[in-house]
């Protein structure tokens, strides 16, 4: 009798505070994050301070970027500088890059990280809510970017950005038709700036991450992932990817949940591995890696059924019920 093929998916990541790229890389670099203080934004600053880099961490809470600054700090020796603004103000933004100039240095690396989501059917979403997510996601985006280059054009020098993006700027992306239309002018950024400024020695590429639960996920979001999870009970009751990420956080390697069996890789992401994957993108080991979009995401992005699954629409996914428009006009 044959044994059943064994099935064990993608390894667990190095620990905590691992690297591929030699200590010291980013020694001197000043390396600006947007959303960094908290979730995937702070775990990719703290993987550039573990490298060397001086930190400007950017975000509309000022008690979160503060609590951050201190659990990064000494990752960098206290060099961590915090701005509070919304990337919605470009005025706000220059007098954040003029801050930043004046205490670290111009920052040579951007990380266009922050952005606005929240699941919804599309034809509940308000004008209020569109313009929202745009205006932070793309609009927010593309003013950070601007200063970053313009900054760096008037100085002749060379800087590197990377834009987080999302696998829907691919595949459209139902119950969030918002941020899936931001995503893809993102990723047309990305594209159309490399080949305008990479005369410049400007790079810019995109980062889109899978499936990483962290401890500030939206409440929304945690709950659609939960109500994922009680659809598919024979895998429930071993969450156990929701530890932080954080430079003191224990090593979570462990045991599958039920978010870890909807992956190809039979696991979640961990946030280090994005972080991992900013610190190559940004890095002179990327030199000659401009306009692309890194996909990590265990492949799940590319999954398909061999046989289609039956079609549920987006509303009941969202346990939504019958559509009923508000107001004059249904607005």
């Amino acid at each position: 009798m044959t044994e059943p093929m064994r099935t064990p998916g993608f390894a667990a990541p190095p620990p905590l505070g691992a690297s591929a790229l030699p200590p010291g890389t980013y020694d001197g670099a000043v390396v600006l994050v947007t959303g960094g203080g908290s979730g995937l934004g702070k775990a990719i600053a703290a993987e550039f301070a573990r490298l060397g880099a001086d930190l400007v961490l950017v975000g509309r809470n000022a008690e979160r970027l503060a609590a951050a600054r201190d659990e990064l700090a000494p990752l960098t020796g206290g060099r961590v500088m915090t701005a509070p603004a919304d990337i919605r103000d470009p005025d706000r933004i220059a007098e954040v890059f003029d801050a930043a100039e004046a205490q670290v240095g111009l920052p040579g690396v951007l990380i266009n990280n922050a952005a606005a989501n929240f699941p919804s059917p599309a034809e509940n979403l308000s004008p209020n809510a569109w313009r929202a997510v745009l205006d932070i996601t793309l609009t927010g985006t593309w003013f950070m970017t601007r200063e970053f280059g313009r900054r760096h054009l008037a100085a002749g020098t060379a800087g590197s950005i990377v834009s987080v993006g999302a696998s829907y700027a691919w595949t459209g992306g139902p119950g969030y038709a918002h941020s899936a239309a931001a995503k893809a002018g993102v990723k047309n950024l990305v594209e159309t700036l490399a080949v305008e400024w990479g005369p410049y020695g400007i790079r810019i590429n995109g980062l889109v991450p899978g499936l990483m639960p962290h401890e500030d996920m939206t409440t929304d979001i945690r709950a659609h992932l939960d109500r994922a999870g009680e659809a598919d009970p024979e895998h429930s009751g071993n969450n156990q990817h929701d530890e932080p990420d954080g430079p003191d956080a224990p090593d979570v390697t462990d045991p599958r949940d039920e978010h870890d069996a909807r992956q190809p890789a039979l696991r979640v992401g961990l946030p280090r591995e994005l972080g991992w994957a900013a610190t190559f993108l940004a890095s002179p080991y990327a030199g000659f890696v401009s306009g692309h979009s890194l996909v990590v995401d265990g492949a799940n992005w590319q999954r398909r059924s061999v046989v289609a699954p039956p079609v549920v629409p987006v509303r009941e996914q969202l346990g939504r019920g019958p559509f009923a428009p508000r107001g004059p006009g249904g607005r």
